[in-house]
């Protein structure tokens, strides 16, 4: 008699399955439920108080610092030379809540009177610039 290679002729085929691994699965998640379910449902009812708490909120001004096309700044719609802009800033910087500084340059403006005026803004303190832009399509 032949039989097929790697098979031998006294190995009987298991039909059924062994159920003892599910079993032991099973009641291990039924330990798990049984000692965490009155964990969960364990609860003491409290009727808190009710109160009406709101918090201030206090909102920093926006100071606006313009440049026109002559390098000539503008703070806060008064006019102020070099010295003076560095005046107000440092004052302003100590103010809290500190505002936030909007630099507004005219399109022919140097470039260099913005550095110039972002520069004294650093070294006032001032932590919040930002820039003002025209948010039309530029022209060609």
């Amino acid at each position: 008699m032949t039989h097929a290679p790697f098979t031998e002729p006294d190995d009987d085929m298991m039909g059924e399955i062994n159920m003892v691994p599910f079993i032991d699965i099973m009641l291990v998640l039924l330990i798990v439920f049984i000692i965490t379910v009155p964990v969960m449902q364990h609860a003491v009812n409290v009727q808190l108080p009710r109160a009406v708490a709101e918090q201030e909120v206090v909102e920093p001004q926006t100071l606006r610092l313009s440049v026109d096309a002559g390098g000539v700044y503008t703070l806060g719609g008064e006019t102020v030379s070099d010295e003076q802009l560095a005046e107000r800033l440092k004052a302003e910087a100590a103010r809290q809540p500190q505002p936030a500084l909007h630099i507004s340059g005219d399109r022919d403006v140097r470039y260099e009177r913005v550095v110039q005026a972002m520069s004294a803004a650093q070294q006032a303190g001032l932590s919040r610039i930002g820039f003002v832009t025209d948010p039309r399509e530029p022209q060609q």
